[in-house]
């Protein structure tokens, strides 16, 4: 495979990319449609997509790419333990209603745990990536600066889903330190916040897509923090469906196992959200 470096250069470039394409297909208009599941989808999604898939056949080729929009059409590439997870535009919703919480996500996969990635927040003008083992920044206009996570604040600072936040999560953090409030955030910038050492934990008790948290898992391990499932052990990827039960998220410290405060899971009538 191409050398890791030049390959998160290639992803911050396509990333950048399907942004100013998303920002463009926002300030013409366009129309909301409902896939299978009732999420919503546009354009901004499609034509994002369709130039990650271009850049990453040109800087990775023979890797596959498993991809939101894609995958909704049934076309689901064969995979081993190397591939991509893409989400061209993470939190539809957000985007739809007008805010600025969403992100473009772009992770590579290997071995079942993420590599590397890149986060994109187009209205913010900013780039989170992330090599684990070698370190996470952040890009603007000023050139890229390197970030890190902090240490355990005394007095704890969460982060969690500005659409999907439940009682349980409510219950977990409460658990952890009483009266614990949040600060809600869309998207995966919530691995971002933690990586940037500007909160201290994020958990999400409800499900998602792999291809929702690959991108900011890997920046927020290239920082110094980790990321864990309801059993306490790291977040793994190729689950069936792609789904991710439920995971805490944290600045780098072990947080208590959030498998104990999960609603019974329901199967396949429990539909994975977004992050």
């Amino acid at each position: 495979m191409t050398d890791d470096h030049a390959l998160l250069n290639a992803l911050a470039t396509a990333a950048w990319e399907a942004g100013e394409a998303i920002l463009a297909i926002r300030r013409r208009g366009y129309e909301v449609e409902s896939k299978p599941d009732a999420s919503p989808v546009t354009e901004a999604d499609r034509g994002a997509e369709r130039i990650i898939l271009g850049a990453l056949a040109r800087a990775a080729p023979g890797v596959p790419v498993i991809a939101e929009e894609e995958v909704a059409a049934g076309r689901i590439p064969a995979h081993g333990d190397t591939y991509f997870l893409v989400d061209p535009l993470d939190g539809t919703k957000e985007f739809v209603r007008g805010g600025e919480d969403y992100t473009v996500n772009i992770g590579l996969i290997a071995g079942g745990v993420p590599r590397l990635g890149v986060v994109l927040a187009p209205e913010q003008g900013r780039l989170h990536g992330g090599l684990v083992g070698e370190g996470a920044w952040v890009e603007d206009a000023a050139g890229r600066t390197p970030i890190r996570t902090r240490p355990r604040a005394a007095e704890l600072v969460a982060v969690a889903s500005k659409s999907h936040f439940t009682q349980n999560t409510a219950d977990y953090l409460d658990a952890l330190q009483p009266g614990c409030g949040h600060v809600a955030v869309g998207s995966s910038l919530k691995f971002c916040i933690l990586a940037e050492g500007r909160a201290d934990i994020y958990p999400r008790l409800s499900p998602t897509s792999e291809w929702d948290t690959a991108a900011g898992h890997a920046v927020l391990l290239a920082a110094g923090g980790r990321c864990d499932g309801p059993d306490g052990q790291p977040l793994a990827y190729g689950k069936p469906a792609f789904v991710n039960r439920a995971f805490v998220a944290t600045a780098g410290w072990e947080a208590p196992r959030c498998g104990p405060h999960l609603e019974l899971f329901a199967g396949g009538g429990d539909l994975t959200q977004g992050v």
